[in-house]
């Protein structure tokens, strides 16, 4: 199923009044969400994704999501934004607070995966961070895009100044572990994996 530009409702029909919420979210949470969605019965909530790939472009972000809340919030009782700030340098907020629309806290999804509080007492400015979504699509999403397919010799100038890759586990899944220690191993850096669960996004869409 794609899940891009889609939303994904349980009646196919508008929701304005019916207490049903819309999160409009990054494309790479789309499998967590609906994750939590379903282990908790959360049944009033759907989903609309926006494209994952924005992870690498977060100066546009704030614009497709403000046009996604334009073309919805007819639709819908309540509509809540499932980024943190993501790199956005507080735009992304200040146009939540200036459409009346709520969004998830924290920096980075690194962050509220592991729970905001505990990432900001640690201090790993060395780490390199994967979740599932980037483990599965470490190709897409940071080989190819930093030419280290075709220039394997860049790879210590991005990543030099690291010293360890943290794969932040949301699931169990043994062959995500031996894929995420390959992409430690292809960076050269030693590799740690701490499993965090949904962390703050599950507390957070529960309490919608």
């Amino acid at each position: 199923m794609k899940l891009d530009d889609h939303t994904l409702t349980d009646t196919g029909i508008a929701a304005q009044g019916t207490g049903r919420v819309l999160m409009i979210a990054c494309g790479a949470l789309a499998r967590e969400i609906l994750a939590i969605k379903e282990a908790n019965k959360l049944d009033h909530l759907d989903i609309t994704c926006l494209p994952a790939i924005l992870h690498n472009t977060p100066k546009l972000i704030t614009e497709r999501v403000e046009q996604a809340v334009a073309q919805h919030r007819d639709d819908y009782a309540e509509i809540f934004v499932v980024y943190a700030d993501c790199g956005t340098g507080g735009h992304l907020q200040a146009a939540c607070d200036r459409l009346g629309v709520k969004m998830v806290a924290g920096p980075h999804c690194y962050s509220f995966f592991e729970g905001n509080e505990a990432f900001a007492d640690n201090d790993e400015i060395t780490a390199f961070y994967l979740t599932d979504f980037l483990v599965r699509q470490f190709d897409a999403f940071v080989t190819k895009p930093l030419g280290l397919d075709r220039h394997p010799d860049l790879r210590d100038m991005y990543f030099g100044n690291y010293e360890k890759l943290v794969y932040q586990a949301q699931t169990n899944d043994p062959e995500l572990d031996k894929k995420a220690q390959d992409c430690a191993d292809f960076l050269g850096l030693r590799f740690e994996r701490r499993f965090t669960g949904y962390g703050d996004l599950e507390t957070t869409l529960k309490a919608l």
